[in-house]
């Protein structure tokens, strides 16, 4: 029910086309009637007129190509939930991407638990307190710690009381009444650490890993690095993208360093890394101003739904959070990311028929107007040539249905 841009367009020509065409027919009866003396042929002329100027196919024009594009792109696994974002997704220059659970699958491990600090405790005490700190949380690094908890056969997890969690920042809550926190690293914790903190840190990110920070009474105990696996038709995608003449963007809370090893291997060179969630939408508006013709947002969790609803067009993996499907205008259903490219193939695809056929509904009026005014066309003849271009309308739009190349 929703309604593409291109419709306003069709809409406001439809408000001068109808007026003039029952004005010519009415100047036509007239012209018979009153010049010619011959009321009989003006009146047929007239009706000549109206029929082969009935909009019919101008009406359909647009809806038909988004009803068959729509349906094309749900065989395909891609859930169009808005018009709009179908006709937008056509002239968007920008491909924005979150990193984790978007180019990456999401299955994040932790691999290295790094003691900085003559903590009271060991690696292991280390990860059980991370493990009791991340009991509750349903983020992949939660996931990770409380799996490695599992294999290295901690079954007993301290009580945690006064928890809270800050989004984009971390988890914190005390254990035997010491303050501990779980947090996202960040270069302000090399002053509190040791002298080895800035060597293994830059060791770890050196391999694409993300940090965070076991915190013991506000000051950098323990590092946990994990890693994630990129998606297999990840840099598939971006290839097509790329010979789409769209411009792949990382956008990620992840550190820098760690984010641009993913970038190198994926092949995108804008990288904005270490942005807050809340800071996302504001990056994604950023771009779309340097970008006039809009910024696709493709995401998956509940910090990208800011960034899905404030680009031009939000697209969600369907293995996401709920809420980042409902922000978004359009679903990967397959979750597969070589979906944005066919997306926007499909796109351009659709907005190309809905041209083709306003023109198809224009050429039967310009040609045959003057014909049905000059005697040329009678009644019934132009309501077959009428009928004709309703059905070459609707025959295009069909025509969306063939199987195409990949970009």
């Amino acid at each position: 029910g929703s309604r593409a841009p291109v419709q306003a367009l069709v809409d406001r020509v439809s408000a001068w086309f109808v007026p003039m065409v029952v004005l010519i027919a009415l100047l036509t009866l007239l012209y018979g009637g009153l010049l010619v003396n011959d009321w009989q042929t003006g009146l047929v002329r007239a009706v000549a007129v109206l029929v082969i100027s009935c909009p019919c196919a101008l009406g359909l024009a647009t809806p038909t190509a988004i009803m068959v594009g729509i349906g094309e792109g749900a065989r395909q696994g891609i859930l169009v939930r808005d018009a709009d974002a179908l006709q937008r997704a056509a002239s968007a220059a920008v491909v924005v991407f979150d990193k984790t659970g978007t180019l990456t699958q999401g299955q994040v491990r932790l691999t290295d638990v790094v003691n900085v600090s003559a903590g009271p405790f060991d690696r292991m005490q280390a990860l059980a307190l991370a493990a009791a700190l991340e009991a509750g949380s349903a983020h992949p690094i939660a996931h990770a710690v409380r799996a490695a908890a599992d294999e290295s056969a901690i079954s007993a997890l301290p009580s945690v009381s006064n928890f809270r969690t800050e989004a984009g920042v971390g988890v914190f809550g005390q254990i035997d009444g010491v303050c501990y926190g779980l947090e996202r690293w960040t270069n302000q914790f090399v002053q509190g650490g040791a002298d080895t903190i800035t060597t293994t840190t830059s060791e770890l990110m050196g391999e694409g890993k993300s940090l965070s920070v076991l915190t013991y009474d506000g000051l950098p105990a323990a590092l946990l690095a994990f890693s994630d696996t990129l998606r297999p038709d990840a840099i598939e995608a971006i290839k097509r993208l790329n010979r789409q003449g769209l411009t792949p963007v990382m956008l990620t809370g992840d550190q820098p360093e760690a984010a641009r090893v993913v970038a190198a291997q994926l092949g995108i060179d804008d990288v904005h890394a270490g942005i807050m969630p809340a800071g996302k939408a504001g990056v994604v508006s950023q771009l779309m101003m340097a970008h006039p013709a809009g910024a696709i947002m493709v995401g998956d969790g509940i910090n990208d739904a800011p960034a899905l609803a404030s680009a031009s067009v939000g697209v969600a993996m369907g293995g996401g959070m709920d809420i980042a499907m409902e922000s978004a205008g359009i679903v990967l259903m397959h979750n597969r990311l070589t979906g944005v490219p066919e997306a926007v193939s499909l796109s351009r695809r659709t907005l190309s028929k809905i041209r083709q056929n306003l023109f198809l509904a224009f050429i039967y009026n310009v040609l045959a107007i003057p014909l049905a005014v000059s005697g040329a066309l009678s009644p019934v003849i132009a309501g077959a040539a009428m009928a004709c271009s309703s059905i070459s309308v609707v025959g295009n739009s069909l025509l969306l249905r063939r199987k195409q190349q990949k970009d």
